[in-house]
């Protein structure tokens, strides 16, 4: 049973089968939240949820970013860069992506990794969510039940 179902613009939906969250800055002992903090704390993300889908095909939506005192200030490495405070991986699964494939035996399936201010579970009615522009055909891949 999913924990949620999103649709998709092109009218496919999407069941999300496993997430993880986790604090995007909670590792944090010293410094601030810069350009290269967040870009190591991207790819721990990445890692992260290439671990939880080993096999599986795995995407990236880009955090929003924001400058709390403009890019010119902040200290020795550049400006505060923020990116949304919980870092979220999920696995989705959804309808067979190939009309070749039989399915009854076949789904498909997808892991995504992106930043959101909450620690909430996406819901259905998450219009401006960037969860509903998945390229659903062209980042899934299906596979054998």
């Amino acid at each position: 049973m999913p924990l949620t179902r999103v649709v998709l613009p092109s009218g496919r939906p999407v069941d999300l089968m496993d997430l993880h969250l986790s604090s995007t800055y909670g590792g944090m002992l010293e410094g601030y939240p810069c350009s290269l903090v967040n870009r190591m704390e991207i790819a721990r993300l990445l890692k992260a949820a290439e671990r939880v889908s080993p096999s599986g095909p795995v995407h990236l939506i880009e955090p929003e970013r924001e400058y709390p005192d403009g890019r010119e200030g902040g200290g020795g490495f550049g400006p505060v860069e923020l990116i949304p405070s919980v870092a979220c991986v999920g696995v989705f699964r959804s309808t067979v992506i190939d009309p070749a494939r039989d399915p009854v035996l076949h789904r498909s399936h997808l892991t995504v990794a992106w930043y959101q201010p909450t620690p909430q579970t996406p819901s259905g009615e998450i219009d401006d969510h960037p969860l509903r522009e998945l390229a659903w055909e062209a980042l899934a891949e299906d596979y054998e039940l």
